[in-house]
């Protein structure tokens, strides 16, 4: 099988798994599950916000729909009857969020318990939506985020930090809308579905405690304001009776769709996790062991083959260049399996957006390294510098989808033959 099959069945399992991960058909589940009266408040944050606003307010036509949708640049596909649509800073909150948090903070305020509200929460609504405590600038919450995502620190950490500084986060938001019902509806890019770090559980209690908190501003050596070190033991909400919360799509079931469409091409398919975290370059030596694995002699797999892995990995930044995790990971792999023919990887997050990158991931094969070092390039140095997008980029290895629609965390896979 030459390697431009493998590349084009590679694109063809991701882009399926995708497409069957969007939140259309899950939202639309969600909402016949729901008892929703005449007049509704729709909600919707994250990066797949649109797209799920846009599906309930068809589902809900009949009814008497106002409300906004909170997104991330180029992540709105036009206007939405009855609702506001802003796009916003992801992955650092900027001063549109900041608007945006406000105009919904307005429209929910003073609400009774005959009001209803149809929270849409998707990734990236952590960034999308926000509104600092007192005492605590728009200023300090962008440099916090930019510390907590360059640190290292995975996504339930970082959200156990930044939860104590918003307005918004840990149950907050829900807090605020009562005694108003919230009919909250998720789409998962958590990995284990834990429902108060989606998005800062916007309307879920978070359970973490101050010392927890102050445990990973220590460990990640985050600089932090007086004020909000202060912070750091507010108590948020102790209770929460007006919400009910239903999960639409999570990385299981990008996973599973990444296995039948792998099989229907052919390939003998194993799926490694569905529960990938850790470092992106120690997530590429576990795949890579797998490979070796199953191009060993006595293997009792079938090639042509594919392993499969879904997750979240981090990255900790020590250069100065430009990428993600999912292409640190493609450009690490690319350096593993050099001169392994037939062998080729793929990383990509299902968002579509890699880091603060126009790419969703990278696409590697054997000969991706020594092509690299063969044109001048000198991949090491880059991969050192977290210059992947770039690398990438110089060999045609670049994933780019465009923004999605959904968000269920990343998919890599290799194939082999």
């Amino acid at each position: 099988m030459a390697d431009g099959q493998l590349r084009s069945d590679a694109l063809d399992i991701f882009l399926s798994a995708v497409k069957d991960s969007l939140p259309d058909t899950a939202v639309r589940k969600a909402l016949e599950k729901c008892s929703l009266p005449e007049r509704i408040i729709v909600i919707a944050i994250g990066k797949a916000a649109w797209r799920m606003a846009k599906t309930a307010v068809s589902c809900l036509a009949s009814k008497e729909i106002r409300g906004a949708v909170i997104t991330k640049y180029g992540h709105s596909c036009g206007p939405i009857e009855g609702l506001k649509i802003f796009e916003a800073g992801h992955p650092v909150s900027d001063a549109n969020t900041f608007a945006a948090t406000e105009y919904i903070l307005k429209i929910t305020e003073g609400l009774s318990e005959d009001d209803h509200i149809l929270f849409l929460v998707s990734g990236g609504g952590s960034a999308l939506f926000e509104k600092p405590l007192p005492g605590v600038t728009p200023a300090e919450i962008a440099d916090l985020n930019s510390q907590l995502l360059r640190s290292g620190a995975d996504i339930n950490e970082i959200n156990t930090v930044r939860k104590r500084f918003s307005a918004v986060k840990g149950g907050r938001f829900a807090e605020h809308c009562s005694p108003a019902r919230i009919h909250q509806i998720i789409l998962s890019d958590v990995l284990g579905d834990d429902l108060s770090s989606i998005a800062s559980g916007p309307a879920v209690l978070d359970h973490s405690a101050a010392s927890e908190a102050r445990a990973l501003a220590e460990k990640y050596s985050l600089n932090l304001s007086s004020k909000m070190t202060e912070l750091l033991d507010k108590k948020p909400p102790a209770s929460l009776d007006n919400v009910s919360t239903t999960i639409a799509g999570s990385v299981r079931e990008l996973c599973s769709s990444a296995v039948r469409r792998a099989k229907e091409l052919g390939y003998d398919t194993y799926l490694i996790t569905d529960d990938l975290r850790g470092e992106a370059k120690e997530a590429s030596e576990l795949l890579v062991r797998h490979i070796r694995m199953l191009k060993d002699k006595n293997s009792s797999r079938i090639r042509p083959c594919a392993l499969i892995m879904g997750g979240e990995t981090t990255v900790t930044v020590k250069g100065s260049g430009k990428g993600g995790r999912n292409q640190e990971l493609a450009l690490h792999s690319a350096k593993l399996i050099s001169g392994m023919e037939n062998t080729l990887i793929l990383s990509a997050g299902s968002d579509g957006t890699d880091g603060p990158t126009d790419a969703a991931g990278g696409i590697v094969d054997g000969g991706t390294w020594n092509a690299l070092e063969e044109s001048g390039i000198a991949p090491l140095l880059m991969l050192q510098d977290n210059d992947s997008y770039n690398a990438l980029k110089a060999c045609g290895g670049l994933v780019v989808t465009g923004p999605t629609g959904t968000n269920v965390n990343d998919l890599t896979l290799a194939l082999c033959v």
